[in-house]
């Protein structure tokens, strides 16, 4: 299968990302922007999620507090447009609610697979684009709508 046909199969079939957004706000001054803003993005989950997991493995769960790190999670998920994340977040901001641990940690270990999803999808577009700019090639603009 041909590389750029590859590419292009992932932007519609897996990614749940609004890249034409950051090609907007990339520029030639900057043009590692979009891998720079989702690198940042996946720092910051990780320590969001190992904060998250110490949370739920207190014997007094502080759901204020873990809700307040989820917030943070699905804004941040939405601002990349990483939409299957941002959904998990929502179902787990009213697991919060309700002071359901047990739901809690099924959404925090879903939150932990879509995370590792859209990483290892990002990656390995990101990957493919450098394979064609290294080539000679162009990566062609499109908006993703999921």
């Amino acid at each position: 299968m041909e590389v750029g046909h590859q590419v292009g199969q992932m932007q519609r079939q897996w990614l749940d990302y609004t890249r034409s957004l950051f090609i907007e706000l990339q520029d030639d001054n900057n043009p590692d922007f979009v891998v720079e803003v989702v690198s940042l993005f996946f720092q910051d989950s990780h320590k969001l999620l190992n904060d998250l997991t110490i949370a739920l493995d207190q014997k007094s769960v502080d759901f204020k507090k873990i809700d307040a790190h989820v917030h943070q999670l699905k804004g941040s998920s939405s601002s990349i447009g990483a939409q299957r994340v941002k959904n998990c977040c929502i179902a787990f901001r009213n697991f919060c609610e309700e002071q359901n641990t047990d739901a809690c940690l099924k959404c925090l270990h879903q939150v932990k697979q879509e995370c590792c999803l859209v990483k290892n999808k990002l990656e390995t577009l990101f990957r493919l684009e450098q394979q064609i700019m290294a080539a000679g090639g162009s990566i062609p603009m499109m908006e993703l709508s999921f």
